[in-house]
């Protein structure tokens, strides 16, 4: 019964940050482009999503005429799914993990790269040419960054000697914060991230200026809504873990500090993360395709390889 109360009390928790991350996106990329953003719904704008999640739940539903009607409802939750999942095995806190598993890193990783099937099966179930070359492009920039995603973090794993994300924070309050002995891997594992989200410079998978709007270009209402809202949750997810295996999860940056809860300072990390791509989308143009796939094969998965040997080297003669 505990289990299940903290699982509710977590998915709202969850479901309420969506809202106000992209409250805090509309406000940054108004503040940066030089307008207001959001300031009539609300005081200073703040219902703003709220009326806009009310808009798109009254939406109608509407199905293609040919599309695939039972892989078409489908698809969105299957996209959606896995970014819950994967907060089980992150560890907010000393004792506040739902699930300590050893192989914790492998466990978000398998369970991150279902959303790509999600992706397919709404272009494919579409029936729509537009949405299956979104669906494709899609799929090859979530499956490529992938490859130096998991290289970069199995620089962190050699370090820490384990896939348990518990181990690799407690491994960092012995020496120091891995960013520092994995400076490379993090920048890497950064990049392959935002990629690995769709977000600029690489949010190719919704150019609408070539695309519509890629795989969801079918997608109305409630099930458009997840897809969007997948998003939004896969970046306090990716937040959570690049502060779990970088910076030390919930450690303090100074033993002084110690008196502040940990998960305090876990999801200050996470949040920073979290917010930094709507940052770089005021920031940076969108990449042509053949710029982004080419940067993924020809320079991160090399670098990443680069830095697996060498600390697999420093480990071996430390």
């Amino acid at each position: 019964m505990k289990v299940i109360l903290e699982v509710i009390i977590f998915t709202i928790l969850v479901l309420g940050y969506a809202p106000f991350a992209i409250y805090v996106h509309r406000k940054l990329l108004g503040w940066m482009q030089g307008r207001v953003g959001p300031n009539r719904a609300g005081p200073y704008g703040l219902l703003q999503t709220i009326a806009d999640t009310l808009k798109v739940l009254q939406k109608e539903e509407i199905i293609p005429a040919n599309a695939d009607t039972a892989l078409f409802r489908i698809a969105p939750i299957i996209a959606f799914a896995p970014a819950f999942i994967v907060f089980a095995v992150i560890p907010f806190a000393p004792s506040l993990t739902f699930a300590d598993l050893g192989v914790g890193l492998l466990f978000y990783v398998a369970v991150a790269s279902i959303s790509t099937i999600g992706v397919i099966a709404g272009g494919y179930a579409s029936n729509n040419k537009w949405s299956l070359i979104g669906a494709m492009r899609a799929a090859a920039q979530m499956i490529s960054y992938e490859i130096p995603l998991v290289l970069a973090a199995l620089g962190v794993v050699l370090l820490a000697g384990s896939l348990n994300l518990n181990t690799i924070v407690e491994a960092q309050s012995r020496s120091v914060w891995f960013v520092i002995p994995q400076i490379l891997g993090f920048v890497i594992f950064l990049i392959a991230a935002i990629a690995e989200l769709n977000r600029t410079p690489f949010d190719l998978t919704e150019a609408e200026s070539e695309l519509v709007a890629g795989y969801q270009t079918e997608y109305s209402g409630v099930r458009f809504a997840f897809f969007m809202l997948a998003e939004y949750v896969y970046l306090l997810a990716m937040g959570g873990l690049i502060a779990t295996l970088y910076f030390g999860g919930w450690l303090p940056p100074h033993p002084a500090l110690a008196f502040i809860p940990g998960i305090v300072w876990f999801l200050l990390k996470a949040l920073i993360f979290a917010f930094l791509p709507f940052w770089l989308q005021a920031t940076f143009p969108r990449a042509r395709v053949d710029q982004l796939m080419t940067f993924a094969w020809k320079w991160l998965i090399p670098l990443a390889m680069v830095n697996l040997v060498l600390t697999a080297m420093a480990k071996a003669w430390i």
